[in-house]
């Protein structure tokens, strides 16, 4: 027979905190639990297990909807492996791109620093990074 774990010890096993483990029921990433006839919740211990499933993909940058569908494809009993590799290619991808666009702007703030004048900086135009051009001169 399973022993029924109380929603604080789930929540002190796991790292999480109750209201966490509640919001999950919510939201359909856990199944309802057994309730004692004074209404605690009473969590198999599978639920652990559950759990940290959800906190590593949550680590790995994965949306709870798309926690929701790989925890639906794993119910099933079926290898979950094919959606996985799916939806963790997808990210790839986009941490990829926004790999490649916070590279770009380091080399624009980079650019920035190297063409800044130095301590004898003059004050910027209002609104702007520029010191004024100075009446028939070149910028400094």
């Amino acid at each position: 027979m399973q022993t029924a774990l109380t929603i604080t010890t789930v929540a002190s096993r796991v790292g999480v905190r109750p209201d966490t483990i509640r919001y999950y029921e919510r939201v359909g990433l856990l199944p309802a639990p057994a309730r004692t006839p004074g209404d605690h919740r009473r969590y198999p211990v599978a639920v652990i297990d559950r759990l940290l499933f959800i906190r590593g993909a949550q680590r790995l940058g994965l949306h709870l909807a798309e926690i929701k569908d790989l925890l639906a494809a794993r119910d099933t009993g079926v290898c979950a492996c094919g959606p996985a590799e799916e939806l963790l290619r997808g990210h790839l991808t986009e941490i990829d791109a926004e790999m490649a666009r916070l590279a770009a702007l380091r080399t624009e703030l980079a650019t920035m620093v190297d063409h800044m004048p130095g301590p004898d900086c003059p004050d910027p135009v209002p609104g702007t990074w520029c010191p004024p051009v100075p009446e028939g001169g070149e910028p400094r």
